[in-house]
């Protein structure tokens, strides 16, 4: 009984007192997410033209938070399963329509605009969900866009041994609304750097944060403070 009403007094006296604490500090002890490249690295400026023949740049997406990564249409391999997996992160994160996603081809000599919605339709016939408010296919010069994977620090190359005539990364890159490439740490404390498009625990990886990320922007944090 004595313990009962100590814990009472508790919730009644002291935790409102440090909810108030915390709720009016004006900043959070959120582990932030590291930048990659170093803390002044920003990726390449780019224009590229994605399924609806609309211009995708720098500009289109400033402000926003979004996920990155690099296809093409004619794929034998991996590239339905990293669709899958970011209709997959579109979902969970349906609530917050500001978050961007962006898939490189880097195949444009085929995948023009058309054939990016031939692919988007193909995906969808097989149960994928694709919203295109928020999700763009973009195809352009190769060597710009080869150039902007190396700007994610991912690879993209054509190569005649790899299935399809073409090597891409299978990373998603997580970019934030200054244009930095963010990540956060594994288990073991390293920076993950990207995550494994082919792989669905990495994928609840990237959700978790995003969702730091999140909020990072809704308060800044204690280490920032000054």
């Amino acid at each position: 009984m004595k313990l009962e009403k100590i814990s009472l007094l508790f919730l009644l006296l002291v935790l409102p007192a440090i909810m108030y604490n915390y709720l009016t500090k004006g900043y959070n002890n959120f582990i932030k997410l590291e930048v990659v490249g170093g803390a002044d690295y920003i990726i390449d400026n780019f224009s590229f033209i994605n399924q609806d023949n609309e211009t995708i740049n720098n500009d289109s997406l400033n402000g926003s938070i979004y996920v990155a990564n690099f296809f093409f249409t004619s794929c034998p391999s991996i590239c339905p399963i990293m669709t899958r997996n970011m209709s997959y992160v579109q979902d969970k994160l349906s609530a917050f329509p500001n978050i961007r996603f962006l898939s490189h081809t880097v195949d444009p000599t085929n995948d023009t605009p058309e054939k990016l919605n031939g692919y988007v339709d193909l995906m969808q016939g097989k149960n994928i969900s694709i919203n295109l408010s928020n999700w763009d296919f973009v195809t352009g010069n190769k060597d710009k866009l080869y150039k902007m994977a190396a700007s994610y620090f991912v690879n993209a190359s054509v190569d005649s041994l790899a299935p399809g005539g073409f090597l891409h990364s299978e990373y998603f890159i997580l970019v934030d609304k200054q244009g930095r490439v963010r990540s956060g740490i594994d288990k073991n404390g390293n920076v993950v750097g990207a995550y494994d498009g082919t792989n669905e625990v990495q994928m609840k990886d990237l959700i978790n944060d995003i969702n730091v990320l999140m909020a990072e922007y809704k308060r800044p944090l204690k280490n920032d403070k000054d």
